[in-house]
């Protein structure tokens, strides 16, 4: 079902609508090459408006220069739940099917050559997986017509430290070669 992203800021589809402070609907040029997806805003983001803003966004987009060669503007960056989750808690399942149709839009406009899912809850939202991030990051998947991939979520490498920054280090250096690719 095809919806209007234009309609995507007053969207009451869940009951995400009566608290968050605004729908982040994602940043980034629509001829974006790669998508960048989060689980869901956070506390900075809704407050911003935009995905990736806070000290989480500042380490992914660091690794993601250093690793690929790529700045943040020239990726579309967004989650695939839309509104905040209160106390920052993980989407519930009708929170993500509500969203779902936003996020299959955007990535039908975007079309992107890959997509990098962040953490558990995109990974499974995206992909599918059924098992946890640390067995199935770097696994290259198919995303509509391009190619895609999870690894973990910044924060964790912001809790987790040097050992899950080079897990991402690595999986940002297959995106590179997906991205590079004829």
């Amino acid at each position: 079902m095809r919806r209007d992203l234009a309609e995507l800021p007053t969207c009451t589809r869940c009951d995400l609508a009566l608290t968050r402070q605004r729908v982040v609907i994602g940043t980034g040029p629509l001829s974006s090459a790669l998508m960048v997806v989060g689980e869901a805003p956070g506390r900075s983001e809704d407050e911003g408006g935009e995905p990736f803003i806070g000290r989480s966004g500042q380490l992914l987009f660091r690794l993601i220069a250093e690793e690929t060669g790529l700045s943040r503007e020239q990726c579309f960056v967004t989650n695939v739940v839309k509104c905040r989750p209160p106390g920052n808690r993980a989407p519930r399942r009708d929170e993500l099917e509500a969203c779902r149709p936003w996020f299959e839009e955007q990535v039908g406009l975007v079309q992107p050559r890959v997509v990098v899912a962040l953490g558990n809850t995109a990974a499974r939202a995206v992909f599918g997986f059924v098992e946890g991030i640390g067995r199935t990051h770097g696994r290259v998947q198919l995303v509509g017509a391009g190619q895609g991939l999870a690894t973990y979520h910044p924060a964790a490498a912001l809790r987790g430290g040097p050992r899950v920054v080079a897990v991402m280090r690595a999986d940002l250096r297959i995106v590179k070669r997906l991205v590079e690719a004829p």
